[in-house]
């Protein structure tokens, strides 16, 4: 198994495992076509998004990702640097699950948040993550509130 940050090299494994991951999570059918608007802003973000993308090969194809976004906010008491991220498409092929695939690609991406001056990860998680996050460090938050805007 190898284990490395994917570059604009393995656009095509990213997104691959993007669709992977959405479709296993939302329960989409194998074979549920993304819209090309979808695909297009994707592969834009891996171009130019402030991220990094960690991937499991084995044999050539990704069976596990997982990508940390950056964000700069303001800064506050509590995170004088203003820079966060949020942690997600954290997935595994279900063959390669409970072999600590995701346990890897996800320490390797707290390491390098650590590293570019972070002081907070967030994530939204299944159900399924929620023991390895807990075991990573990761508390359950009560302070945030979210709004969805449809347009």
């Amino acid at each position: 198994m190898e284990y490395r940050y994917a570059t604009t090299d393995d656009m095509n494994l990213m997104i691959r495992s993007r669709m992977d991951t959405l479709r296993d999570v939302n329960s989409l059918d194998e074979d549920y076509k993304f819209s090309e608007e979808f695909l297009e802003a994707s592969r834009e973000y891996f171009r130019e998004g402030d991220q990094s993308t960690v991937l499991a090969i084995d044999n050539g194809r990704a069976v596990g990702c997982a990508t940390m976004c950056y964000i700069d906010l303001m800064p506050t008491y509590a995170h004088p640097s203003g820079r966060r991220a949020h942690l997600m498409n954290v997935w595994t092929n279900k063959d390669y699950r409970r072999q600590g695939i995701a346990e890897k690609l996800v320490t390797m991406l707290i390491e390098e948040a650590r590293g570019r001056g972070v002081s907070e990860i967030s994530l939204d998680a299944t159900e399924a993550g929620r023991p390895l996050y807990r075991k990573l460090g990761f508390v359950e938050s009560g302070e945030n509130m979210t709004m969805i805007i449809q347009n």
